[in-house]
């Protein structure tokens, strides 16, 4: 194997396979990565077991020179942080005795041990017939509105996941922790033909959203029975699912509401973000929401810090008034990922889920259960 490669071409590649790189498996191999370079040019591969992320990088003049086809594996960290370091704007790399790598450049040499092809896990990156075609600045806005509520309590892995619901032109996404909800739908520009109920691992899907870009593209979702995967550009993205009934969160929604206030949701989470700072306990940290006319006061207190106390109006669509205690942080996390001015918030009372809906965003619904204060 011998290539001359840019610089940035290469890093940028090598750190997006790089999030699959395993750091405690019994296998050394998957420590490495996976350099496999034909005439077409270079496939980068990484995986864990959990995840497998595979890049290719076509041949192109200005970026590459191929001068020796063949495979090795490299160990991750050392070959990242070598290429990362190196000011050099082209790079060499050549293998020796079938295990001997050489990266160099003008001024650098480094010698590294490789592993044979061989030893690597032979991974099946098969794609479906029908994939699930979606937007992939859409795609990374659905991760971003719904990944944070699902759970990191590995007791209950459903939860851990993100709840895909494709049937017909319709996604509908859910995560939850069970004190929270986060709900998105998506409408497909296309219909499926197999209705799917799949549970994704967050941190997974997460990693997913940091390869896309903001260029105006498509991704594709290949699902099967245990595994689904991501196409994106010149990247394959692997990740298993979990197994488990995802709960049926649509009986969580409340058809009807004693009030509904609007607020704008930059000044609603400001006036959270302040009332919190005294409150004791950082992680519930508890604030307290009164309404009274168009008045909204939010307060919070603690025997060894103080109180405070903040005031904003609201919008009312009816006289009735309510006294409500939340998880500062779950609602500041809500309100974060609305894309609009104002928010509504519905209340059914003070021991029911509490529901923000983006004003005129009927697509996204964020749900936060209220917490006991006596």
């Amino acid at each position: 194997m011998k290539i001359t490669i840019k610089k940035e071409i290469l890093l940028e590649n090598l750190n997006k396979v790089a999030k699959a790189i395993s750091t405690k498996n019994l296998v050394p191999a998957l420590a490495g990565i996976k350099f496999d370079l034909t005439n077409e040019g270079l496939t980068l591969t990484a995986s864990d077991n959990d995840i497998t992320i595979r890049s290719f990088i076509p041949n192109k003049n200005e970026d590459m020179n191929i001068e020796e086809e063949g495979s090795i594996i490299i160990m991750g960290r050392y070959i990242l942080d070598i290429v990362r370091k190196l000011p050099d704007k082209m790079i060499h790399l050549e293998v020796f005795d079938e295990l001997k790598v050489i990266i160099s450049t003008e001024n650098s040499e480094y010698n590294l041990n490789g592993i044979n092809k061989s030893e690597y896990p032979n991974i099946n990156l098969e794609e479906s017939k029908t994939p699930v075609i979606i937007n992939s600045k859409v795609f990374k806005d659905l991760i971003n509105q719904t990944a944070f509520a699902a759970s990191t309590d590995e007791s209950r892995p459903p939860l851990t996941g993100l709840n895909f619901k494709i049937i017909g032109n319709e996604l509908e996404c859910n995560s939850t922790d069970s004190y929270r909800l986060a709900r998105k739908v998506l409408k497909l520009n296309s219909i499926c033909d197999t209705d799917y109920n799949i549970v994704i691992p967050s941190k997974n899907i997460v990693e997913v959203s940091k390869i896309l870009t903001d260029d105006d593209m498509d991704i594709e979702l290949h699902i099967f029975n245990n595994k689904i995967l991501f196409k994106y550009d010149n990247v394959l993205f692997q990740s298993r699912l979990i197994n488990g009934n995802f709960p049926n969160t649509a009986n969580l929604l409340p058809n009807e509401s004693m009030l509904k206030i609007t607020v704008n949701v930059d000044d609603l989470y400001n006036v959270i973000d302040r009332v919190s700072i005294l409150t004791s306990d950082k992680e519930k940290n508890v604030v307290t929401l009164e309404t009274n006319g168009n008045t909204l006061t939010m307060k919070s207190s603690s025997v060894e810090i103080g109180r405070v106390e903040e005031k904003m109006n609201i919008t009312k669509d009816r006289e009735e008034d309510i006294t409500i205690s939340f998880s500062a942080r779950y609602v500041m996390e809500a309100l974060k990922v609305f894309e609009t001015k104002e928010c509504e918030i519905s209340f059914v009372g003070e021991v029911n889920p509490i529901i923000f809906k983006g004003k005129d965003q009927e697509d996204l619904i964020q749900l936060v259960l209220p917490i006991r204060t006596y």
